[in-house]
């Protein structure tokens, strides 16, 4: 059992970890965004991966989103906790805080692999409760303990991008009653949810997106990027020694009788390529 960490916008790495290496994982899908980081926390295998790559090269529309799941799953991990900069829709949600969400709007175009599924092979996974409850919890009691100041529960938005929102989108997500908004977190919900593996997001309030009547600038959101990873980094060290007892969750079993296709009809290729996956149900 191994707890993945998906590091965004200024986590490119974590101190502390011990009997540190690197592993360059190949998947069905392509290389993963970067070289796995492997470690132990706290008594606890841990495994981070940079979602934009070291440096920050790949955009939230060209990532890897498959190629880093399975490559999570290969690796052993039950858990995923997502760090990731997002702008707030909401007065009370400064910039500074973190929020620990729960629900995902889709705003993206269909550009981005959001499923395991397709070539031949058909399920599909419940999704009402996109986030893991369990680890989220965790997740939130961790950022208390911390004493950073954070809001339990909230929904994103995930917009396409690489753009900014214009103020017009803005005022609708918060009219919808949205929290905060992002870029790449939903798609790996879904496909963590297929892998089976816990997901939960650690969402760090960079700005007020646009609607503040600000235009939201590179500039604004790294002045304070600084503290959330901070903040972040003690988050993820209070929780990650917590999370070594075995899952009691539905994410354990998510897959479970959502397969619709008669495994003698699905293509060999596609058997292999998803062994990982649905080995255990055909």
């Amino acid at each position: 059992m191994a707890i993945g960490v998906i590091g965004g916008s200024g986590l490119y790495e974590l101190e502390g970890l011990e009997n540190v290496k690197t592993e360059k994982v190949s998947t069905p899908f392509g290389d993963p965004s970067d070289e796995f980081v492997l470690g132990s926390l706290g008594g606890v295998e841990m495994i981070f991966l940079p979602r934009h790559g070291k440096g920050h090269r790949i955009t939230p529309t060209e990532l890897p989103f498959t190629a880093n799941i399975w490559a999570m799953k290969k690796l052993g991990v039950e858990r995923i906790i997502s760090v990731s900069a997002v702008g707030s829709l909401r007065e009370d949600i400064e910039p500074g805080h973190a929020v620990v969400i729960d629900q995902f709007i889709d705003r993206t175009r269909g550009l981005r692999p959001s499923t395991f599924f397709g070539n031949g092979v058909v399920a599909h996974v419940p999704l009402a409760d996109p986030v893991c409850s369990d680890l989220s919890d965790s997740l939130y009691d961790a950022t208390v303990k911390v004493g950073w100041k954070s809001h339990k529960g909230g929904t994103y938005v995930n917009m396409e991008g690489p753009q900014f929102s214009t103020r017009a989108e803005s005022r609708l997500y918060r009219s919808w009653g949205a929290d905060i908004i992002g870029m790449t977190n939903l798609q790996e919900a879904k496909l963590a949810r297929e892998a089976e593996i816990c997901y939960a997001t650690l969402a760090l309030s960079t700005d007020y997106d646009c609607w503040h009547e600000e235009d939201v600038t590179v500039e604004q959101i790294m002045k304070v990027i600084a503290s959330n990873v901070d903040n972040a980094k003690k988050t993820l060290k209070q929780i990650v020694p917590t999370l070594k007892g075995e899952r009691t969750c539905s994410c354990k079993d998510a897959l479970a009788g959502t397969i619709m296709t008669n495994p003698a009809v699905i293509p060999q290729k596609t058997k292999e390529d998803l062994d990982l996956i649905i080995g255990k149900y055909i």
